[in-house]
């Protein structure tokens, strides 16, 4: 089973470019951010003709996540718990049936958290923390779980080209890293670094500075897999051709293939 995370970067803007990948990668499942769209405005049709169900948690303008499946959803959960006046729509589940029992899968956006300093970051540390603690219940269930999405860390020097041009940003700070990395102790395996420790695999590249053309890249876009989920893990790896399309996000799918197929 292939499952994907891609921050599409308004997914009406960039509806050919969605129907062309899904066509030639023919995932299982999908994880978009950044659909900047209320769920009235999703682009469904063009997708469900592909076959794909489709479950959206959107915003208008801002950030918005949704799933996309070629399995039927069995529960759908919206919004990450622990804070009930945060309307941000950043985060989206879908439980699903397989051959060998439940899978779980969320389509994660975590806020960016610049400018360092204001409550922008605090805000983001306070949603790493808030997901930490959702998923320390979720693990207690012992099912395979995928968490899928633009999480804006970088998590070590070598997930960027220039790592020095990142020491003030939000994404690349200390107190940034260690929250994803407190989240990953909890048991879940890395699935990109967990297949390779190659340098410059990048799934972020800047619109400006000509960043795609000196592969002036970063590692933001994630999947962490559950103890379960890692059992089953089959490969892991970065579309990074679809960054050369034109009219591209600025990011591009990362996927996981699993050793699981429908029910």
């Amino acid at each position: 089973m292939k499952i994907v995370t891609w921050n599409i970067n308004g997914v009406r803007a960039r509806i050919e470019n969605l129907v062309a990948w899904l066509k030639e990668s023919q995932p299982d499942i999908v994880c978009l951010q950044e659909i900047k769209t209320v769920d009235e405005g999703f682009p469904r049709a063009e997708i469900e003709a592909l076959g794909y169900n489709v479950e959206t948690h959107g915003q208008k303008s801002f950030n918005g996540v949704a799933l996309l499946s070629k399995l039927p959803f069995d529960e759908v959960n919206r919004g990450l718990p622990g804070d009930d006046g945060d309307e941000q729509a950043r985060f989206i589940e879908g439980v699903f049936s397989t051959e060998r029992g439940v899978l779980r899968v969320v389509s994660l956006y975590l806020p960016n958290g610049n400018p360092v300093g204001t409550e922008k970051f605090d805000y983001k540390l306070g949603w790493m923390a808030r997901l930490e603690r959702w998923a320390r219940d979720r693990l207690l269930l012992e099912e395979p779980l995928v968490l899928a999405g633009d999480y804006n860390v970088i998590p070590q020097k070598d997930d960027a080209k220039r790592w020095q041009d990142w020491v003030n940003d939000a994404l690349f700070q200390l107190r940034s890293r260690a929250a994803f990395q407190a989240l990953c102790n909890l048991g879940f395996t890395e699935a990109i670094r967990s297949t390779t420790d190659d340098t410059g695999v990048y799934t972020f590249w800047d619109y400006q500075a000509g960043a795609w053309q000196k592969n002036n890249g970063i590692r933001i876009d994630h999947l962490l897999l559950s103890p379960e989920a890692a059992d089953r893990l089959a490969a892991a790896s970065v579309d990074k051709h679809v960054r050369a399309w034109e009219k591209p996000s600025d990011h591009v799918p990362v996927t996981v293939e699993l050793s699981v197929r429908a029910a």
